[in-house]
């Protein structure tokens, strides 16, 4: 149905990731459910030899030169076989961003080539113990510079890849003497063989299992100067544009568990009979139904507009925004529909003969994860306020008669 919202390309795209998808052994899902795998490398690296991965960078380094677009696409494609693996999926497209953008000639060789072909395997590393959504106020990591390294210490924790990934990508701190948190932060890449480097806990999750998530310790490592990534203390703009595949990923991921979740719903209310009836027939279910694929096409719509606007060069102050509504508004739709999946299913929909409780258990975190939904909020707000505030707005917009702020001021003054 959607299709209308891509070129061909991007549908040739979306088909092969599809394909790729189909041919994804269930054994593979239930070993890591099971913690039995703990990343899985084979899966991303037959992603790879098909040409599948960070499908948006340049073909010289291993990409397709796609679209925003087709790149969400394929995420959700995958989303359909759970949150874990569209996570796993993503980070090439997540890590590549800085990468690419900021990167020398020489990192783009060494990381991003290799990680698109799959020979390599990199994860990020961003909250820390002391803090969550503050990232830069709570940051303890820090790099100072020594001669031609960089002496790293600190932790970071819910690196997803802890277990399995060849390199971090880290934000640490290089300045101190600062007038905001965000100032004085510089992001590098981290060989997992430098001595210093240990994984410290591999955490126990409620759901996305089989990602190898835990937390890292640096002690004392000594990293290469040529591992900073952009300029010294530059890390703030490094991580906003980052942010911008890390939230949209997010979102596409779990349209898939949304469409994997209703798809089973559909199916079992049309075989399911009870009263003599198919529970389909009976409008408590076929309701749930309707507004589940409401939420899902709604969802689908404001990721791909978010993704056009990044392919357009949009304002980075409305992308910023519309990224935010994007993630917010998709992981929580994935949860409502899973949430009637469920509800649809009765009571074994609570059981692990389907697998819509382990896509609960998934979809939980997207919530949570690459800024929770309260900061998305917090986003929006404030680049609503400023777009609308701004006298440049008002001059696009048609005349008004009566301007109605002014009107209520001016009542306002009659109490004074």
């Amino acid at each position: 149905m959607y299709d209308v919202l891509l070129t061909s390309e991007e549908r040739k795209i979306r088909d092969e990731v599809r394909e790729f998808v189909k041919g994804v052994d269930p054994e593979i899902i239930r070993k890591m459910e099971r913690e039995e795998i703990k990343f899985p490398k084979e899966f991303v690296k037959e992603a790879a030899e098909r040409n599948l991965l960070g499908l948006r960078f340049p073909k010289e380094y291993g990409g397709c030169g796609a679209t925003w677009v087709a790149e969400l696409s394929a995420i959700e494609e995958v989303g359909v076989l759970g949150f874990t693996l569209a996570c796993l999926y993503s980070l090439a497209s997540i890590i590549g961003e800085p990468i690419y953008y900021f990167g020398s000639k020489e990192l783009k060789e060494k990381y991003l080539k290799p990680m698109l072909k799959g020979e390599i395997y990199g994860a990020e590393g961003i909250t820390e113990p002391s803090g969550g959504s503050d990232v830069f106020g709570a940051m303890k990591t820090t790099a100072k510079k020594e001669g031609s390294h960089y002496i790293i210490n600190g932790q970071k924790r819910f690196v997803v890849g802890a277990e399995g990934a060849d390199f971090f990508f880290i934000y640490a701190r290089t300045k101190t003497d600062v007038t905001r948190p965000q100032e004085g932060v510089s992001a590098f890449i981290v060989d997992r063989n430098l001595e210093g480097v240990k994984v410290a806990t591999v955490y126990g999750l409620l759901g996305s299992h089989g990602g190898g998530t835990g937390r890292i310790v640096f002690k004392d490592v000594k990293v290469p100067e040529e591992n900073l990534v952009g300029q010294e203390n530059g890390g703030y703009e490094i991580f906003n544009r980052m942010m911008v595949p890390e939230r949209l990923t997010s979102a596409a991921g779990a349209i898939g568990v949304a469409v994997a979740a209703l798809e089973i719903a559909v199916k079992y209310s049309d075989s399911r009979k009870a009263f003599g009836r198919k529970i389909r027939e009976f409008q408590g279910v076929s309701f749930k139904i309707a507004d589940s694929i409401m939420k899902i096409d709604a969802a689908r719509s404001l990721v791909y507009t978010a993704a056009r606007m990044a392919d357009a060069g949009e304002n980075r102050y409305r992308l910023r925004r519309v990224v935010a509504e994007a993630k917010a508004f998709a992981t929580e739709a994935a949860w409502e529909v899973v949430n009637h999946s469920i509800q649809i299913l009765g009571g074994i929909g609570y059981t692990t003969v389907y697998p819509v409780e382990r896509l609960l258990r998934d979809c939980r975190l997207g919530i949570i994860w690459t800024g929770t939904n309260e900061i998305m909020r917090n986003i929006i707000q404030h680049e609503i306020y400023r777009e609308m505030l701004n006298p440049e707005y008002w001059k696009k917009r048609r005349n008004i008669e009566l301007d109605t702020t002014e009107f209520y001021m001016e009542e306002e003054k009659v109490y004074e």
